[in-house]
């Protein structure tokens, strides 16, 4: 259950979940960009949450079939084609040896993922097979690569698409520096309009505000300190850095706050020149946030339905479940 890559963007990999649990010795988590859309390709194909999917950043790729093998694009705005017939997102499609699967860039957003039947099969590398190219983990993907299906998941399901990819509102809890800045200052931080720079990886994205930037009394060099995923960090002309799942582990910049996990792929897909706005919430609503988000995830599943095509544009029928409910012609119709 192999796909061959005919062509691919910069900074493609393979990411998963990632490595919690290293930091001590120097490594950050890594892993998807939005570990959302990861679990809404394992939703669509009927496989576990964790299993590993090509990401695309900014730009798709084209892709031929070695041997039957079930495909899923999720995440950023990206159009789909099977041997050049539109094929939907977010649901899982079948194909047959030969036969292409074409990804167009992202519309919106900024990561997409390749979903194969089963998860992408590899060895990990302690305790995964995501990439961590600034650890040295792992490669980019590129053409030429045969990628392989772990096998298994389901064809035929679909999810609609969410609109998260654009921007908007992320909440933001108070870390151990956020007393260095003044009220008014943390104030001003929830009032103001940034935009996503260009100058965003996997490592941090940089915001921009609308106005000055963000000032602290004394000076903004601290002690280094762990550094996390979300955390808010203010460089010396006041510019803010989203960190992000490739972050350093330690800092010395001061943190003005941390976007909360839930909220985080929001900034990661954000495309630059998006606008984003801050919030601040108590670490209370911030716990019942993740607590539903969690509850969101866990439902997934049970949201998805049955993929409708029109026959006629529908290359490989025999992929697709195009009736449900059959009875046997021989039934009279009692039990």
């Amino acid at each position: 259950m192999t796909l061959v890559v005919n062509r691919i963007g910069p900074g493609a990999s393979i990411q998963d979940f990632g490595r919690p649990g290293w930091i001590g010795r120097g490594l950050s988590v890594g892993g998807a960009l939005d570990p959302v859309a990861l679990r809404e390709g394992a939703a669509v194909l009927g496989h576990e949450p964790g299993a590993a999917a090509l990401e695309m950043i900014g730009m798709g790729g084209g892709f031929t079939a070695e041997a039957p093998v079930l495909v899923a694009v999720t995440g950023a705005g990206m159009s789909c084609a099977v041997d050049g017939a539109p094929a939907a997102s977010y649901a899982g499609h079948g194909l047959e040896p030969g036969q292409t699967l074409e990804v167009g860039p992202a519309r919106v957003g900024v990561a997409g993922y390749l979903h194969l039947g089963g998860g992408i099969a590899g060895e990990p590398v302690m305790g995964s097979r995501a990439a961590h190219l600034r650890a040295g983990i792992g490669r980019p993907v590129g053409a030429g690569d045969r990628i392989e299906a772990a096998g298994g998941g389901r064809p035929g399901r679909a999810l609609a698409a969410p609109d998260r990819f654009a921007g908007g509102e992320a909440r933001v809890i108070e870390t151990m520096q956020s007393g260095m800045w003044s009220a008014a200052e943390r104030a001003r931080f929830s009032e103001t309009v940034f935009r996503k720079h260009a100058r965003s990886d996997r490592m941090a994205a940089r915001i921009d505000p609308e106005g000055e930037g963000f000032a602290l009394e004394g000076g903004l060099s601290v002690v280094s300190e762990i550094a996390l995923p979300g955390d808010i960090q203010i460089t010396g002309d006041g510019t803010p850095f989203v960190l992000l799942p490739e972050c350093q582990t330690t800092g010395g910049y001061p943190r003005i706050g941390a976007v909360i996990p839930a909220d985080l792929p929001l900034v990661a897909q954000a495309p630059a020149g998006a606008e984003l706005r801050f919030r601040w919430v108590s670490l209370e609503e911030a716990l019942e946030a993740e607590r539903a988000r969690s509850e969101e995830l866990r439902a997934l599943p049970s949201r998805t339905s049955p993929l409708v095509l029109d026959p006629a544009g529908a290359g490989n029928l025999l992929a697709h479940n195009l009736v449900g409910g059959v009875v046997s012609a021989d039934d009279d119709g009692e039990e």
